[in-house]
């Protein structure tokens, strides 16, 4: 296994801009290893929801910290940016934050995209569209004067002048057998989300990503394999419990939430879950014990670097929390520390 990374996803979603930067220079002081962040345009909610740009907040992040990996977890570089401003904005993140920074990469959600105007294609073409954008960007990244002729994106005679000494890596991320192959063929690290039925990663997931890794010449150990584990810990079960409401829209059935472009509408769905069902795509643990097993459960399924996300309202706690009495746990089990 490579070596266990453990990171905190900085929930843009949930929190303003300033109050989501302090949460992540205090998950570096913490101990956390990465901060990763979700780019969208509206969020999940519209009551108390946040949108600040990704691109903007990563320049802040790195400029606010020292050591942490920063990334995106995800961004979708085929509808509202052109793969060459990607190229371009992430190529000047690596100049600024050499070797912290990382692109992760997925073929979107209807919410991000269709308020825009976007006529929200069928997954089909949403996944062309990714494969194409990489194809892209790697060009851009690793020639001058790019003439590329795509299906869906064309540059012509393109450069991108301030890159930085190494590429910046790319993840992909993916939840169905097609686009992990693609991840594990084409990709530096792997993304998927915590909380599914077992039988997804023991049957379908980890065989699709060993499968593309093989068929690129490698193996899963040459991936950072990347999990975002949900998890929600409070002493008071009920507070555990209750904060996984804000994320409801996560509880949902895919094809209740497949294409919803409003954030108004996702949270009228989201609302009419019971709190069994919105808490059901996370560990809600007030012992830090099992936090710890069922944690080191994705461990044991090949997974070395993982991001938490915390649903509650009160991330500096989380923060504190975790920082003191699981990420030790973690590391004495892995021999980490």
């Amino acid at each position: 296994m490579n070596s266990l990374k453990l990171g905190y996803k900085a929930s843009s979603e949930q929190f303003s801009p300033q109050d989501l930067l302090e949460y992540a220079v205090l998950a570096e002081r913490s101990g956390f290893d990465s901060v990763f962040v979700s780019d969208h345009f509206q969020p999940w909610r519209h009551d108390g929801g946040h949108a600040p740009s990704a691109l903007v907040w990563l320049g802040a992040l790195g400029a606010s910290t020292e050591r942490v990996a920063i990334g995106t977890s995800v961004l979708t570089p085929t509808f509202r940016y052109h793969p060459a401003v990607v190229a371009q904005a992430f190529a000047t993140l690596g100049c600024l934050y050499p070797g912290r920074v990382i692109l992760g990469l997925g073929s979107g959600e209807a919410m991000n995209e269709a308020p825009l105007g976007v006529e929200w294609p069928e997954g089909k073409e949403r996944f062309a569209r990714l494969r194409e954008a990489v194809d892209l960007i790697r060009a851009l990244w690793s020639g001058e004067r790019v003439t590329f002729e795509g299906r869906y994106y064309r540059t012509l005679n393109a450069t991108v002048y301030d890159r930085p000494d190494k590429d910046v890596p790319i993840y992909l991320a993916s939840s169905g057998p097609a686009a992990t192959r693609f991840a594990g063929r084409a990709g530096d690290g792997w993304i998927t989300t915590s909380g599914k039925d077992p039988a997804l990663y023991t049957g379908t997931l980890m065989p699709a990503i060993e499968s593309g890794a093989r068929s690129a010449g490698r193996s899963t150990g040459d991936l950072d394999m990347m999990i975002e584990v949900k998890v929600s810990f409070d002493p008071d079960r009920d507070r555990a419990l209750s904060a996984t409401r804000f994320w409801g829209a996560l509880g949902l059935d895919p094809e209740q939430k497949a294409g919803v472009e409003d954030p108004m509408e996702m949270q009228r769905l989201a609302d009419e879950l019971s709190v069994e069902r919105t808490a059901r795509r996370f560990i809600v643990s007030t012992d830090p014990d099992e936090h710890v097993e069922r944690i080191a459960s994705y461990v044991d399924l090949g997974f070395n670097h993982l991001v938490f996300h915390a649903p509650g309202p009160d991330q500096a706690a989380f923060i504190d929390l975790y920082g003191r009495e699981i990420l030790p746990r973690l590391r004495d089990r892995y021999g980490l520390s």
